[in-house]
């Protein structure tokens, strides 16, 4: 349970980072190349156009009806309100666990490609509502950490432990450097401590952020809808290959989600000295499939 005294604190950590000049964090002024999400990612080749009437959306024959439309634009500006206050935390959990903090500049989730995440979920599951598609989303409000092989386990834990001690709610921990075919890394989701909205971690090391550069676009097709499934199949193959090439650094595939924080520890800093011991949970071997999120 989270007092004042912890809430004191974490608003000083946050405003130390708020300080903190873009510059001082090992890649925060990566371009779009250099980032977990390429400069391609997001952008179309051609305009959208109105769909379903004024005020719509559609594009790559999707489309959203004007109530949806809104309904993702409103989704779109509480990322934005909410990326104020999350940002100054992940600047200051790069810092503290001697991370990288990659792609920076690419942190906020366009509109456009939340519309289409949207209106493909909503075509692949009719009857679902815009409502439901936006539950799912975690990551509108996206970042990468990125440390060496010999300091990712130590980097990993302490990133997320802080993340967890200062009151940010862990929801998702998806970590597949167990598997024997398909990506590899940790994507884990959170939700902000304040404002609850949800944000994505991608934990990485210099080989498996690139492996998901070089199978992004990859990927992006094995994903649309209607891609003929012998193509599908042989889109994964190829990942697969990539990402066999990423050596897994010692005690990665052990990383488990971090402990909520005890009720004494929350009275004190939340400090990275409260990195839970890494936990072996298998991961599976089977289905292998790129995390959904790297778009």
């Amino acid at each position: 349970m989270f007092t004042n005294r912890t809430a004191s604190r974490f608003a000083a950590a946050a405003a130390l980072a708020v300080a903190l000049s873009v510059a001082s964090i090992p890649g925060a002024t990566a371009d779009g190349a250099a980032g977990p999400y390429p400069a391609s990612a997001g952008k179309r080749v051609a305009a959208e156009r109105p769909g379903d009437g004024e005020g719509g959306w559609q594009g790559d024959g999707l489309s959203l009806n004007p109530a949806d439309n809104k309904k993702v634009d409103e989704f779109a500006a509480r990322a934005k309100e909410a990326e104020e206050s999350i940002s100054p935390q992940l600047k200051a959990v790069a810092l503290i666990s001697h991370a990288t903090l990659v792609g920076f500049d690419h942190r906020l989730k366009s509109a456009d490609s939340l519309k289409r995440k949207v209106a493909t979920s909503m075509k692949e599951e009719p009857g679902q509502t815009v409502d439901a598609a936006l539950a799912r989303i975690n990551d509108s409000v996206r970042y990468t950490l990125q440390w060496t092989d010999g300091r990712y386990t130590t980097g990993v834990a302490t990133a997320s432990a802080t993340l967890s001690g200062w009151g940010n709610d862990n929801v998702k921990w998806s970590n597949t450097w167990g598997r024997k075919n398909g990506y590899k890394g940790i994507n884990s989701g959170w939700r902000g401590f304040g404002s609850g909205h949800p944000f994505e971690v991608q934990f990485h090391t210099p080989s498996s952020k690139w492996a998901q550069e070089a199978t992004h676009k990859l990927y992006e097709e094995q994903r649309l809808p209607g891609t003929p499934k012998d193509r599908v199949q042989e889109l994964q193959r190829q990942q697969d290959a990539i990402f066999a090439s990423v050596p897994v650094p010692e005690g990665a595939e052990g990383l488990a989600a971090p402990a909520p924080p005890k009720p004494a520890e929350a009275e004190g800093a939340p400090a990275a000295a409260h990195a839970p011991p890494a936990t072996v949970v298998p991961a599976p071997q089977t289905g292998a499939v790129r995390a959904p999120s790297a778009a």
